[in-house]
């Protein structure tokens, strides 16, 4: 029996998928490309935005299409947050959300077994514990991801992700222990802690996201130690000097921004303010040597002026950012913000895409440049072109160097010697 799985959205959805993968592999299940024949397709979707949804559904038609015999599954976090919306799509045999996910393979059996459609979304409730979940590595990646949290609430005006993930649960320290061991084994020599809301790791477990990094950089063999995208508030002066004292903690810290404007910031429900977040920065400056910054940032949301969105644009230049995820604000349905009646026109929103992306683009060349005469270590990746193989360093710079096939998946120290385009280049040492 011959499985496929496409995966939208972010890199926990990317682990779990993995998780989904070997447990089919364990069944008996040959897992093949979605662009190949099959006899299931699995799509895990994201419901971040409504385009994530229509993404979804038209990968759900074109896989239909593809093969007309074969079952589709709907899984993930779209079907989970509108399970109405998603029980009406004609292409998808098999649904399921983004709890439980063992429930998949028995769905799917299920489904191939009888010929029936097979809907099966269990709700999220306050007191349930982190689903169990490992992977030996993922596919084709020279780092490995591990999930270690999922769930949110902080309920930010714009997101369905509290609703779509649940409540904040945690892995067990030893089990992250545990994987990393099998990880280190299988040959992995960075890997990078993601989570829904990884800054409240350990907040069920009576922990902290510290407790957590530190075992991580303790384990025997592994060099790397790289952390997802995180809320900058939660992230405490003291944490900070205990990351900076880990040899194989890699600084770059991806603080999750979305406006550089104090009055967007409290409509979004953040947290924080830019007073507080340029704080944060400028602690991080100190206590690591050569760190990076990188960020989310929002334009197009709900009230915001032009004065706004100039606000945001300067301070993003002023905190000096390293690379920048410029989107514009989708409205989400079952979300505070969708109700409100200042929405920014689309052509406004896209214009202000453009110019944040124009002036983030100049930080990031600006950081880049500050990278040129450093040695910096470069775990190599698999990828090789005209410039040699590409590679990143512990900061996440990505580096082209000319070297020997042999290296790949090595980390080498490189001399940076020049930028060219949204990279530098290197000499090996």
């Amino acid at each position: 029996m011959r499985i496929a799985f496409a995966t939208l959205g972010c890199k926990v959805n990317q682990y779990e998928t993995e998780n989904l993968t070997e447990l089919f592999l364990r069944d008996g299940f040959d897992v093949v490309e979605p662009q190949e024949e099959a006899d299931v397709y699995v799509v895990n979707s994201c419901t971040v935005t409504s385009s994530g949804d229509k993404k979804s559904r038209q990968l759900l038609r074109r896989l239909k299409k593809q093969n007309p015999a074969a079952k589709i599954a709907l899984t993930g976090c779209f079907p989970q947050a509108f399970p109405d919306a998603a029980g009406q799509i004609p292409e998808a045999d098999i649904i399921t959300g983004s709890y439980n996910r063992k429930g998949l393979l028995q769905a799917v059996k299920k489904a191939l077994a009888t010929g029936e459609r097979v809907i099966d979304i269990t709700p999220h409730h306050r007191k349930e514990a982190f689903e169990e979940m490992s992977v030996r590595g993922l596919r084709g990646r020279t780092r490995a991801f591990m999930k270690i949290e999922d769930g949110c609430e902080r309920y930010c005006s714009y997101c369905i992700i509290p609703t779509a993930r649940g409540p904040i649960r945690s892995k067990p320290l030893e089990d992250i222990r545990t994987e990393l061991m099998s990880l280190v084994e299988n040959g992995y020599k960075e890997v990078v802690l993601v989570g829904i809301n990884l800054s409240s790791y350990g907040k069920d477990l009576g922990l902290r996201l510290i407790d957590a990094v530190k075992l991580a950089c303790s384990v025997e063999g592994l060099q790397r130690v790289r952390l997802g995208s995180l809320e900058p508030e939660l992230l405490s002066d003291k944490d900070l000097a205990q990351m900076a004292e880990l040899p194989h903690f890699c600084p770059q810290f991806h603080l999750s921004l979305q406006s550089g404007c104090d009055k967007t910031l409290k409509a979004m429900n953040r947290h924080y303010d830019c007073a507080e977040y340029r704080r944060i920065v400028n602690k991080i400056r100190e206590v690591f040597q050569n760190p990076s910054i990188t960020t989310d940032i929002m334009v197009g949301f709900p009230g915001e002026t032009e004065e706004d969105f100039v606000e945001s644009m300067a301070f993003a230049q002023e905190i000096g950012l390293a690379k920048t995820h410029v989107f514009a604000y989708s409205r989400r349905e079952g979300t505070a913000a969708a109700n409100r009646t200042d929405q920014v026109p689309k052509p406004v929103k896209e214009e202000r895409s453009r110019r944040m992306i124009e002036a983030t683009n100049r930080t990031r060349d600006a950081f880049l440049g500050s990278q040129i005469g450093k040695v910096e270590e470069v775990l190599l990746e698999t990828t090789r072109d005209h410039l040699g193989y590409e590679g990143f360093t512990k900061n996440y710079t990505p580096i082209a160097v000319d070297c020997d096939d042999a290296l790949c998946g090595s980390i080498i120290k490189v001399k940076i010697t020049a930028v060219l385009g949204d990279r530098c280049v290197g000499v090996l040492i």
